[in-house]
């Protein structure tokens, strides 16, 4: 019963947010615009439920000219790549708004785990374990709210589990309303992505050494 008054939910919201948000769209939209070459939004392969790929939107917040298809703590100077505006739309993660529209035409969910990349067969098989890629993926969710990219690939499957386990009303509440908290004070946001600070305390100790 739960998942259809979700997607109503998430339909609901939306409508909402895109209604309301439109504004602040043709804002974003002319300054990436002026910023720097290349379109408005970025398409990009992701695994949705039950592994199916789609395509997710966001606002472009890289030079063209980036690699495509490597996540962001892949590349060797993520910085390098990332634009003016793009730095501002990625720590406020204003960069994330388009796919208001996945969520309306049913590819994505409000809340949820976040889509892998078509290509991160190690977290899609980490995700496995808990039955994670079994349920519609989110704009935010729980490892998004507990350390975000900061986080190693197992441990960010692991807490897609304990989601799918505990997933609900009340959890679905409790997550929009954390990921709120958590984008006002920027938390877990690091340009190097998954598992910086673990792999920063292992360089820190190997000089140290």
């Amino acid at each position: 019963m739960y998942p259809l008054i979700k997607r109503m939910i998430d339909v609901l919201l939306a409508l909402i947010g895109l209604i309301l948000l439109s504004p602040l769209f043709i804002l974003l939209a002319m300054l990436i615009k002026v910023n720097s070459k290349g379109p408005i939004l970025f398409k990009q392969k992701r695994v949705g439920k039950n592994k199916k790929h789609f395509y997710i939107l966001k606002f472009r917040t890289m030079r063209i000219d980036t690699p495509k298809d490597i996540p962001t703590h892949m590349l060797e100077n993520p910085n390098k790549y990332i634009t003016k505006v793009g730095k501002f739309l990625r720590k406020t993660s204003l960069d994330e708004i388009p796919q208001i529209w996945n969520i309306f035409v049913g590819q994505m969910s409000i809340i949820g785990p976040r889509p892998a990349l078509w290509n991160q067969f190690d977290l899609i098989a980490e995700r496995d374990k808990y039955g994670a890629n079994d349920v519609p993926t989110g704009l935010t969710g729980w490892a998004q709210i507990n350390g975000r990219d900061e986080l190693p690939i197992t441990e960010k499957a692991k807490l897609d589990g304990e989601y799918v386990k505990r997933r609900g009303l009340w959890m679905d509440i409790r997550c929009f309303f954390r990921t709120i908290m958590s984008i006002l004070k920027s938390d877990g946001v690091l340009e190097g992505g998954t598992g910086k600070a673990q792999k920063d305390a292992i360089n820190k100790e190997n000089i140290s050494a």
